[in-house]
């Protein structure tokens, strides 16, 4: 669903695109600040955890929909979940702190990129530099 305006489909400020972005990020927060992908019995043992690349992609939308200060909260959330080599996994269990998973997985560091141009962009639109230093691609 936060991919909806990436291909076009929604813009990232309309309103359904707005309300998606919180009822996700309410109903599938971890606790911690990150989500995971969804919350249904998959038939695998445990719960998963949470989908860094999802979180990153809400923090892309956060950004786009003029949410600069959310967004960079979630985003400093998520990048320090990599490892000290700058890697992500697929997921990350906040509980325990580890990281689950594929790894390194390709395509939360896509996300991750994605989420950083965001927030470069929307402090340029805004010229709201205040949150802190740029963001970090690890």
């Amino acid at each position: 669903m936060l991919r909806l305006p990436t291909v076009g489909f929604l813009a990232y400020d309309d309103e359904r695109m707005v309300s998606t972005a919180d009822a996700l990020r309410e109903q599938l927060g971890d606790g911690g600040g990150l989500i995971r992908r969804y919350d249904a019995d998959d038939g695998i043992p445990g719960r998963e955890g949470a989908f860094l690349a999802c979180t990153f992609w809400l923090v892309e939308c956060l950004a786009r929909q003029n949410r600069p200060e959310d967004a960079r909260d979630i985003f400093d959330k998520a990048i320090a979940k990599a490892n000290s080599l700058g890697l992500f996994a697929e997921e990350f269990d906040s509980g325990s702190g580890q990281m689950l998973g594929n790894f390194p997985q390709a395509l939360t560091h896509l996300a991750h990129i994605e989420a950083a141009l965001a927030l470069a962009d929307s402090a340029a639109v805004t010229g709201d530099h205040t949150s802190g230093p740029p963001p970090r691609v690890a």
